[in-house]
């Protein structure tokens, strides 16, 4: 459980840093570079990664996420009811915490699965800060 914990922690952290990427792409050229092969007809190791999540587990992860981000930010928690909390919030979405961590591992190195979970995030209301 205590690495559940430290990985939904870090795919939060890893997901707000990338949804901030993709809404200010005028910050420089670099992001526009990144995003290009995500979106273009060349394959790349990430298109491959990116096809092993289905869209179901994109929504499912989307919801998972925003769940684990609130419940890791609630404040009136205690500590340690958040990672039964947390992993409760991944099964309820459909995932298990194994699932929600490995879409999470590949989130951080995909840039084109992070634009798919950045949808299902907005289209949810928001993405985790």
């Amino acid at each position: 459980m205590r690495s559940f914990t430290l990985a939904a922690a870090a795919i939060a952290s890893t997901f707000a840093v990338a949804a901030g990427a993709q809404e200010t792409p005028a910050a420089g050229a670099a992001p526009a570079q990144e995003a290009a092969p995500a979106t273009g007809a060349t394959p790349s190791a990430s298109a491959g990664a990116t096809a092993t999540v289905s869209d179901a587990e994109v929504t499912q992860f989307a919801t998972a996420l925003a769940a684990v981000d609130k419940i890791n930010k609630d404040a009136a928690t205690p500590a340690a009811e958040k990672q039964a909390k947390m992993a409760e919030a991944v099964t309820s979405a459909g995932l298990t915490p194994e699932r929600f961590n490995s879409i999470g591992q590949s989130l951080s190195k995909d840039p084109a699965l992070q634009a798919k979970v950045a949808a299902a995030m907005q289209a949810k209301g928001g993405a985790p800060s």
